[in-house]
């Protein structure tokens, strides 16, 4: 891996008795992408807002770029907010509806004093150009833009300052489908081109497929497995990755692998009780007693990939959940 632009040590955001995150550790390195999946109400957004410091985490550790921000300021962050920006799921409400589109833009870059006067307006058009609108759209405000293009704006604006770390939180899931392929595409272009690292929450699969070097998977507040993307498709380990992809669609069924769709009896669990041993096992066809009571560890398997399942052997054999024979 690169340096690292982002690293998420024991990261716990707990809201009361609420433990929305829960002790965990991501790294982001510089130029690559890190996909964050999982289920609504995993977490994953706490995660990130935590990441950029909207949220204040509870516990754990945030470095960007080696420096530690978990417990920093709001005057002390200020000066390295630059470094890292976070792009929200919805762009209609995350753009002022008072201001045009160019003086959204050019908000970042006049804050951290990246330019003045008519280099301002050039590079506001520059990032125009590079999200795919023209010169004019500058003067538009945020309603007169469909969702594809206020979502470009949010990733012209988040990028203004040329971060070394982008958070994209569900950047797509808000668009019409007919857009979020030229969005996502929109996305990989940028990333390759700048170098950026990126941390992509999502729960759309063949998003994060098509996107990310690395995918981590979030259940009820905790990393449960973290490879590779094509290891993590070809070969997951967790039932609970079993169970995600398995319902992911394949567009080319005779080319592409095939997996027996397996269907997870219940509801995630509340944060607010967390089930004893592992979290998951409420719902996992495999479980047996020893997952009821023993808080499964985070092991690294040989090759680097992480998985927190007592079932997975140490050289990473791993029973198949959608034939749940050895289940207790």
């Amino acid at each position: 891996m690169t340096d690292p632009v982002l690293e998420l040590g024991e990261l716990t955001r707990h809201f009361g008795p609420v433990r929305a995150v829960d002790g965990v550790s991501i790294t982001v390195g510089r130029g690559e992408v890190v996909g964050l999946v999982g289920e609504s109400g995993s977490g994953k957004s706490t995660v990130g807002r935590c990441a950029v410091r909207l949220d204040e985490p509870t516990g754990g550790t945030v470095r960007i770029n080696g420096t530690d921000v978990t417990r920093m300021s709001r005057r002390a962050l200020r000066p390295l907010r630059k470094d890292f920006h976070l792009v929200f799921q919805d762009p209609s409400s995350s753009l002022d509806p008072r201001m045009t589109i160019g003086q959204i833009i050019a908000e970042p870059i006049k804050l951290h004093g990246l330019a003045k006067g008519d280099a301002v307006r050039a590079r506001v058009e520059e990032l125009l150009g590079q999200v795919g609108l023209r010169p004019e759209h500058a003067d538009r405000h945020p309603h007169e833009l469909s969702g594809g293009q206020r979502q470009r704006i949010s990733i012209a604006r988040a990028l203004s300052v040329d971060p070394d770390l982008l958070v994209a939180d569900e950047p797509t899931s808000a668009l019409d489908v007919s857009v979020q392929a030229s969005v996502l595409n929109l996305l990989a272009d940028l990333q390759r081109d700048r170098g950026f690292g990126c941390l992509f929450i999502t729960h759309d699969l063949a998003a994060v497929e098509f996107l990310a070097d690395r995918i981590a998977v979030m259940y009820l507040g905790q990393i449960v497995e973290q490879a590779p993307t094509a290891e993590l498709f070809a070969d997951p380990k967790h039932p609970y990755t079993q169970a995600l992809l398995s319902a992911a669609p394949v567009p080319d069924p005779v080319t592409q692998r095939t997996r027996e769709r397996i269907v997870l009896n219940g509801e995630l669990p509340s944060p607010l009780d967390p089930p004893a041993g592992c979290r998951f096992h409420t719902r996992c066809p495999l479980a047996v007693d020893r997952c009821r009571t023993e808080v499964p560890e985070l092991r690294t398997l040989d090759g680097g990939r992480q998985v927190s399942c007592h079932l997975v052997a140490e050289d990473g054999t791993a029973p198949d959940a959608s034939s749940p024979v050895h289940a207790n």
